[in-house]
């Protein structure tokens, strides 16, 4: 950025001024450092909880208590979750309350985030119990077969979770309400019926009281599918804007990418309990970290922390398939509104709302980025019609 942010590119010119690169390199910059210092911490206290003995301390403590398997696995799982969460508090706050006031884009109060903080804590609780009961009551009734019996429930359990969370979870942290804008909805619907959505709902959501970011999205799956624009957006776009930046999420269903995400996830996912099972067997992973009563509670949690460091180098290999999808998607939202202009106006007017780096080093690009740098999106789509019509 010290090299090339000073200069403004020519997609910018007349809208942006040095003022806005400064601005936006010191939020690039100061998100960076937090993002390094939180990722740290977050390592030095797995490290230390694996390798520096509160694993076995903490194993055998929950073996002490003479529980039952199930009841047992659940309080192991729940009571970690409970520490992350507490661990994550200042970090949270800080990225709020700091950096993201700083620059103009947190409205959440203090009384906002504990009430969030709150029923996270109650929602997640409560799913997590009823993952963590039915996984380990299927763990203790097939001891050989647990890893397929898991791997369907948590399938058939994720769906549920979709299914409801347009009408249970998300009205707990947000109020939606119909668009209010008829002829906007008009355009909405139309577009949606190109490609075969039918929305039950096109809504607004009051994304203002916690945060200026703008985004649209879909919601739920059959019938509870929903249409949503923050309000935000609604605010700082016109219309021919909106419907670009919607269409590129249709662009999304359309190219079957959420489908397609979710498949590769289960098939992994399938591989990776078949090997937790295996891997399990015997006393190999507790004594390899030293652990003095052998629990499959700890098993996992070990096997975890090695699929982690196994999974790393496929990062990169995710992020490429993801941005291709991002393109996919532009090009899908051209196809279906044939409006360069109103696209590269909503990219322009994201970027600016939102501080986006404008020069990411291509390196950092390709090993983190889920998505294509801004400019390269801006002049992929500037070429669009030339290639159409080519």
């Amino acid at each position: 950025m010290k090299r090339r942010g000073s200069s403004v590119p020519p997609e910018f010119e007349g809208k942006i001024d040095e003022g806005f690169l400064k601005k936006a390199q010191g939020y690039e910059i100061e998100k960076s450092r937090f993002e390094i210092v939180s990722s740290l911490f977050s390592s030095i206290v797995l490290i230390v909880f694996l390798f520096g003995g509160f694993l076995n301390f903490y194993n055998s403590w929950i073996a002490s208590l003479n529980l039952s398997f199930i009841v047992s696995g659940w309080l192991f799982f729940l009571l970690l979750s409970y520490a992350e969460d507490i661990l994550s508090i200042p970090f949270s706050l800080y990225n709020t309350f700091k950096i993201e006031n700083k620059y103009g884009f947190n409205t959440m109060t203090v009384k906002l985030w504990i009430s969030d903080f709150l029923k996270s804590l109650v929602i997640s609780t409560t799913l997590a119990s009823l993952l963590l009961f039915s996984a380990f009551y299927l763990i203790q009734w097939s001891q050989d077969y647990w890893w397929l019996w898991v791997w369907c429930f948590v399938f058939a359990y994720s769906m549920f979770v979709m299914y409801i969370s347009p009408y249970v979870i998300e009205p707990l942290f947000n109020k939606f309400t119909p668009v209010e804008d008829e002829s906007l909805k008009e355009r909405i619907v139309r577009l949606a019926e190109k490609v075969g959505i039918r929305a039950s709902k096109i809504l607004q959501i009051d994304a203002s009281k916690r945060s200026r970011h703008t985004n649209a999205y879909f919601t739920g799956i059959g019938r509870t599918k929903r249409i949503i624009l923050y309000d935000t957006l609604l605010h700082d776009m016109n219309h021919d804007e909106i419907m670009t930046v919607l269409s590129h999420e249709i662009g999304h269903w359309k190219k079957k990418h959420l489908l397609k995400m979710m498949v590769l996830f289960e098939i992994f996912s399938l591989i990776g309990l078949y090997f937790s099972y295996r891997l399990t067997q015997g006393n190999l992973l507790s004594n390899l970290f030293n652990i003095s009563i052998d629990t499959l509670f700890a098993k996992f949690i070990i096997l975890a922390f090695l699929f982690g460091i196994i999974t790393l180098p496929l990062k990169p290999l995710v992020n490429f398939f993801i941005r291709r999808h991002e393109r996919e998607a532009d090009r899908a939202s051209y196809e279906l509104t044939g409006d360069i202009a109103g696209m590269v106006s909503a990219f322009v007017k994201l970027s600016k709302e939102n501080l986006t780096n404008l020069y990411p080093h291509p390196l950092y690009v390709l090993l983190y980025y889920s998505h294509p740098p801004i400019l390269e999106r801006i002049r992929d789509i500037k070429g669009f019609d030339s290639t159409v019509k080519g």
